[in-house]
């Protein structure tokens, strides 16, 4: 890796925990992450956020700063931000990119922008009380539609209403998450993700695809990290047209935002083979059970070269703030 001499005489902090409901996840991929860096020479300190953050970032003496955290707070570029005021470097997208990739109502405006196909449907904002209804009639949808927070991950607070009875707690538990709840047409077919890495001078790399077979079709929370209860096919085997078109449509995504690092692009695949593209996560689950290190590891990149690899994404940070503050151009 470029520059690791660099990155080893440094005190990388990994922000872990956080307070939001991804927490525990969070943790898990924090930890799995300060381990690696260990193994591998650096200077780790494992962090657990909290509001005494600055604090601990500066009792450690933190220069760069890995983020292993998942969710509001932590993925919207509210801890990105926050960094950039104590010019310490972080890995991953930067403050505009985190916030819009966060909220998938702008994501998915903004990945139409960009000529990707997405679900259609609608927001609906908490105190908003519309019948099952009108919001079909509105959208143009029929059942199935898929309810969730506009600003979650994890699959939290995620709902499938099948029928009229459903949707009041399906939008109920949505907005116990987030303000906005989306509704959007339920996609049947083959659920996937395509993890990007971003490298020096906006190379991008766009590795195996993966396909998720999740018991009853759903992958939840409870599929997403309970070992042996969901099926992961990579690389997915799906035919060599579509696999081309959906790394395209995730590179279309991830530029769209202006993403840098890692990120990983969740797509659902009707069974005629259309593609439509549901969300980004700017910071990728990290755990034994993630995607992105297994679509890296099917690459032939290990994971704790994989961590180098997302690491270098904060020296790159780095380098633009140097340049910033000599008033050059990045």
């Amino acid at each position: 890796m470029a520059d690791r001499r660099v990155l080893t005489e440094k005190r990388i902090g990994v922000l872990m925990g956080g307070q939001s409901s991804e927490r525990d996840v969070s943790l898990r991929t924090g930890q799995a992450v300060h381990q690696s860096l260990l193994r591998r020479g650096y200077h780790a300190v494992a962090i657990d956020v909290s509001p005494n953050l600055s604090r601990d970032l500066t009792e450690h003496n933190i220069e760069v700063a890995f983020l292993s955290l998942h969710g509001p707070g932590g993925e919207d570029g509210t801890i990105q931000g926050f960094l950039e005021t104590l010019g310490i470097p972080y890995t991953g997208s930067g403050v505009q990119a985190s916030a819009m990739g966060m909220h998938k109502v702008t994501t998915k405006t903004l990945a139409v922008s960009a000529k990707v196909p997405v679900p259609a449907g609608t927001q609906v904002r908490r105190g908003e009380q519309p019948s099952l209804a009108m919001v079909l009639k509105a959208t143009k949808l029929k059942l199935p539609v898929v309810v969730k927070p506009a600003s979650q991950g994890s699959t939290i607070g995620v709902s499938i209403v099948r029928k009229t009875a459903q949707w009041k707690e399906a939008l109920a538990l949505a907005h116990r998450y987030d303000s906005d709840a989306m509704v959007e047409a339920y996609i049947p077919g083959h659920e996937t993700t395509v993890s990007i890495l971003g490298g020096p001078s906006g190379v991008l790399t766009v590795l195996p695809v993966v396909e998720i077979v999740a018991p009853e079709g759903f992958y939840d929370f409870s599929a997403k990290y309970q070992k042996g209860k969901t099926q992961y096919l990579c690389p997915a085997p799906l035919p060599a047209k579509i696999t081309k078109q959906i790394a395209e449509l995730a590179k279309r995504t991830y530029e769209a935002l202006g993403c840098e690092g890692a990120a990983r692009v969740d797509f659902r695949i009707t069974p005629r083979g259309k593609p439509y593209m549901l969300e980004i996560n700017t910071v990728p689950g990290m755990t034994e059970t993630s995607l992105l290190p297994m679509a890296a590891g099917h690459a032939g990149i290990d994971y704790d070269s994989l961590v180098e690899c997302i690491l270098q994404s904060a020296l790159d940070r780095a380098d633009r703030m140097a340049l910033a503050k000599k008033g050059l151009p990045a």
